[in-house]
């Protein structure tokens, strides 16, 4: 790594008065697994890092009847493990056990997870499909940014200069609902060759009122499978397989490496939100 200076504030306020202070020179650290790797390999040379890993307030994880709370620097295995979660919104801690290995869950975090935007990574596909708002401080204070409009490209967020995500919120589904997050895992990385997070809302006939259906590892960005979910609304279980055709339909750009190809990706795209919906519906059933 090139030298740098160390920060370790207690809060956030003081988090947010270093990283408004030094701008473009500075780089936040939260759990690292992203931050570190590119420093040692200098594709990033900040002169200034700022570890907000001592604010203990950006930690929590909490599950209450109306709204899911979730600190940015909570681990993956805070949100595996949380005892309450499984009964609330199964989704987050299915995702969240798909995650890299035991060591990487321990000590990565939902909100570098998500700032950091991997186009492979796994929260974005269910961030997604629950619809969550995620808070963020500022030079001009605090907002709230939907999950749908933060994803925006390859590495690139809706975050701003001087901007730190600080939570997630997710409003706890109800009673008749169900998700499911299914992937194809790079055998080295555990990165999503593709995945998809699906989450649906039946109705009294057990046919679905809402659909929100995540993809990620397929375009540069995670996105919303609009076409799945306007094709699926007011249907059953047995419109699955034919809304489920729909699930790359709108991506100008895929995804090409020397794991997979374009099209390959985009079969899977298709095939997982079937698998993906069949489970959250019977699961919401």
């Amino acid at each position: 790594m090139t030298p740098f200076d160390y920060h370790a504030p207690k809060t956030l306020r003081s988090a947010m008065r270093l990283v408004q202070a030094f701008g473009d020179d500075a780089k936040v650290l939260a759990g690292g697994h992203s931050l570190i790797p590119s420093m040692k390999l200098r594709l990033a040379a900040p002169s200034v890092v700022i570890d907000l890993g001592g604010i203990a307030g950006l930690k929590r994880v909490t599950a209450g009847n109306e709204t899911i709370t979730i600190g940015a620097l909570a681990t993956h295995y805070a949100v595996e493990s949380h005892r309450l979660l499984p009964s609330k919104c199964s989704l987050l801690p299915e995702t969240a056990a798909e995650i890299g290995d035991a060591q990487v869950r321990n000590r990565g975090t939902v909100g570098g997870s998500i700032a950091h935007a991997d186009p492979a990574a796994d929260w974005p596909a269910t961030m997604l499909a629950l619809d969550a708002q995620f808070d963020i401080g500022g030079p001009d204070g605090e907002r709230a940014v939907a999950a749908s409009d933060f994803f925006v490209d390859l590495f690139i967020t809706d975050l701003q200069p001087g901007e730190v995500l600080t939570g997630i919120r997710i409003a706890t589904p109800p009673e008749n609902s169900g998700g499911a997050y299914v992937k194809m895992r790079q055998s080295a990385s555990g990165f999503a060759l593709a995945g998809v997070a699906a989450h649906v809302t039946l109705d009294d006939a057990g046919n679905c009122a809402s659909v929100a259906v995540g993809v990620t590892g397929v375009a540069p960005a995670a996105y919303r499978a609009r076409a799945v979910e306007d094709a699926l609304v007011g249907q059953g279980i047995d419109a699955v397989a034919d809304a489920s055709a729909h699930a790359a339909d709108g991506v100008e750009e895929f995804q090409e490496d020397h794991h997979a190809s374009g099209d390959y990706r985009a079969h899977l795209a298709r095939v997982f939100t079937q698998q993906a919906l069949s489970q959250a519906i019977e699961r919401a059933a």
